[in-house]
């Protein structure tokens, strides 16, 4: 899939939320006695139908306020790699149809089969990640089974991409921010990390409309996916989220539950959490993943980390913090390797198995001085090509979540929750606290409401959970789960941000076995 000691500037958010590369691999599954209670279908081209609308509620779709957007005509053209695109629009303020719009930007892959089931719309998370760029990877994301049954379909959320992108800074200001201090240690860096995070959404007002900002939330969103469901002639909607993708797909849900399809939600985000125990999941899900790594790296050989797990996190905490005051060298004298890029690069390299080598190896070279190898690391993680441009995910996160999690807490407040957070999960735990901060700042008040989601009615939806994900803790998916009215969660035992086409055959095999019959796997099911 995706991924994902200057201190003029500090991005909003520090978010831990963007996908990695996908591995491929083969993995065993074990289940519980009883049989798969899910359903089959025999007819695999018979998706729900759209169920009742609730009491009460007025179905967009047939509300003549908004037929001017389900009715548009829209005109597929061919954009290359097999790939077809559109656009469509959808009104800035969805309580007024009337008013302005912005274009949402989509393509599809279509389905390679004689006798498809329909569309299957994804979205890789973020918030702010392209989802046009995950439609373009189909081929490799999804399975052949799923590919010949349904298009794939990606979009870019509004604000993000090329569906009306939000702009904020410069490259040259992207690097002073992501490289500045990312957990102040005194008073005066407080209020410098303040200022800054201020700055950075006084340039997102200045180059960005503000009527944009103040509706590029995940409600908008949906409303904006119900639209496109239409467009594509699908009765209910059929979804793939990952990540901060299964927020919108549990939304959705709840808002739409007539309109639910098959849909899967994998690495889930837990809609009731707080600000604040959103980014404590986040630290306790990175800590897990960075002792597996450090386990890992002792026993296959040549690691930098010496002795037991807990002394070589206590090495690699050593490590940071000396970086703190004195950046490592990386062949660019512009570009040294910051305390704040060094979390990120390390944070990069506990997203999936398959960078642990890599992370060994930035690891090695960093305790002799050199900060090449978890500067490249910190690059992807911010998108940032070889030749200095970022890409937009930076500017489009911090709005949209800033809409979406309320934060509610003073930086002092943020400041004791991020030093509890260090010395409960070190090394990364207190860079993830002040994630918190830029929110604290934003100009915009948050729209969304942290809640329980039940999606009353919803035909039955699969969740995926990765016992030692870093970025979407476990917990979170056995939230979601439980919530759903019609939830059923799937568990794999793995060390990496999501489950599906993540190396295990077991997982592979249950979801595309749900997306193309419907049928869901067994209460209890764990592969491992």
């Amino acid at each position: 899939m995706f991924r994902s000691d200057r201190r003029e500037h500090r991005p909003a958010v520090r978010s831990l939320t963007l996908l990695a590369a996908v591995a491929l691999g083969v993995s065993s599954c074990s289940f519980p006695d009883s049989g798969s209670d899910g359903g089959s279908n025999a007819d695999p081209t018979a998706l729900p139908s759209a169920g009742s609308v609730p009491s009460g509620v007025t179905d967009p779709a047939e509300d003549a306020a908004y037929q001017k957007f389900y009715g548009q005509q829209v005109k597929w053209t061919d954009c290359g790699e097999g790939l077809q695109c559109t656009k469509y629009q959808v009104p800035v303020d969805w309580d007024e149809p009337a008013g302005a719009t912005i274009e949402i930007s989509v393509n599809k892959l279509p389905a390679a089969g004689d006798d498809p089931i329909g569309s299957l719309v994804v979205n890789p998370g973020g918030p702010g990640v392209s989802g046009l760029d995950y439609a373009a990877v189909a081929q490799q994301a999804f399975g052949q089974s799923i590919l010949n049954a349904y298009s794939v379909v990606g979009f870019d959320p509004r604000g993000v991409g090329e569906s009306a992108p939000i702009e904020c800074y410069s490259d040259e200001q992207y690097d002073e921010s992501t490289s500045a201090e990312g957990t102040p240690d005194d008073q005066a860096e407080i209020a410098e990390a303040v200022a800054d995070s201020k700055d950075f959404a006084q340039a997102c007002q200045q180059n960005t409309d503000t009527a944009l900002l103040e509706n590029v939330d995940t409600l908008s969103t949906i409303k904006d996916m119900d639209v496109l469901r239409a467009l594509l002639g699908d009765d209910v909607l059929s979804y793939h989220g990952a990540s901060y993708g299964t927020y919108l797909g549990a939304w959705y849900a709840e808002a739409f539950p007539w309109r639910v399809g098959r849909m899967t939600l994998d690495g889930a985000i837990d809609p009731s959490t707080t600000a604040e125990e959103y980014t404590a999941g986040q630290a306790e899900g990175f800590s897990r993943a960075l002792r597996a790594f450090v386990t890992d790296c002792q026993e296959t050989g040549d690691c930098p980390l010496r002795g037991s797990v807990e002394e070589g996190v206590a090495q690699l905490a050593t490590l940071v913090d000396r970086t703190d005051e004195n950046p490592l060298d990386t062949g660019d004298p512009e570009r040294p390797l910051t305390q704040s890029l060094m979390f990120t690069g390390i944070a990069q390299g506990l997203y999936a198995q398959q960078l642990w080598p890599m992370l060994t190896t930035g690891i090695s070279q960093a305790t002799s001085g050199d900060g090449t190898g978890l500067l490249t690391l910190a690059d992807a993680y911010l998108e940032r090509t070889e030749d200095g441009h970022y890409g937009q995910t930076l500017a489009a996160n911090p709005a949209i979540f800033c809409l979406d999690v309320p934060e509610t807490r003073t930086p002092e407040q943020i400041a004791e929750g991020a030093a509890a957070l260090n010395k409960q999960f070190p090394p990364l735990g207190g860079s993830i606290g002040w994630g918190g901060l830029g929110c604290s700042q934003w100009p915009y008040k948050a729209v969304m409401e942290r809640k329980e989601l039940h999606a009353t009615g919803a035909a039955p939806i699969l969740v995926l959970g990765t016992i030692d994900d870093p970025a979407t803790p476990y917990e979170w998916s056995e939230a979601l789960a439980s919530q759903l009215d019609s939830g059923r969660l799937l568990t794999w035992e793995g060390t990496v941000h999501t489950a599906y086409r993540q190396g295990s055959t077991c997982v592979d095999e249950k979801v595309e076995d749900y997306l193309l019959t419907g049928a869901l796997p067994a209460e209890g099911t764990t592969c491992k």
